[in-house]
């Protein structure tokens, strides 16, 4: 099923108006089906926090594409998580999805994460990707035509906003938006410290 072709438009604005924006859009993927309710906002080379912060790489170059397209990466050389690509092309800012709720598809998404509760099927960013069965090759979909999709619904009412989730680079800035209440948001946790050796 394609996506609204009005997106691209609708997520070419600031990170940090594009981010609350997500909160209640449906990310789908084939008969699974997510409505996020957590997600953070990291904006390029104005972010030590963000995986363009030092520039273009092989690894990021999909963040500085046109916005409306997935940028994928691993993380602990294990875990798949997705972005949305937002802002102006060439500006390299992405949101990150941190959580959801499984709204269609419940069966194939427990079956896929089969030790989890409902509620933390797609609690987290790797768990949302394992759920959904999101890989790393789905790296660059265009989330209007697939086979990742994004449909924007009304903005949400209540939104609440803290540090994002385990950061060394600009750890305070408040740019983790998530639904107030809402059960699928995963637990904050600050970066452990380094250890010298």
């Amino acid at each position: 099923m394609p996506g609204s072709p009005e997106l691209p438009a609708l997520l070419a604005g600031p990170v940090l108006e594009v981010a609350p924006r997500l909160l209640g859009a449906v990310l789908r993927h084939g008969d699974v089906v997510v409505r996020i309710t957590e997600v953070e906002a990291y904006d390029g080379a104005n972010d030590p926090g963000s995986h363009a912060y030092r520039g273009r790489t092989r690894r990021n170059a999909v963040m500085f594409g046109p916005p409306g397209h997935l940028y994928c990466y691993f993380t602990y050389g294990m875990h798949v998580c997705c972005n949305v690509v937002c802002g102006p092309e060439g500006t390299s800012s992405a949101v990150l999805v941190r959580a959801g709720e499984i709204v269609d598809g419940l069966e194939l998404a427990r079956e896929r994460r089969p030790r989890a509760s409902d509620r933390d099927l797609a609690r987290g960013p790797a768990r949302l990707c394992s759920a959904l069965g999101i890989e790393l090759d789905h790296d660059g979909t265009d989330l209007v035509a697939g086979p990742v999709t994004l449909t924007l619904g009304e903005p949400a009412a209540d939104v609440s906003t803290g540090p994002r989730v385990g950061l060394r680079g600009a750890p305070d800035r408040p740019w983790r938006f998530w639904l107030t209440g809402e059960p699928t948001v995963s637990a904050y946790r600050p970066a452990a410290p380094l250890r010298r050796r």
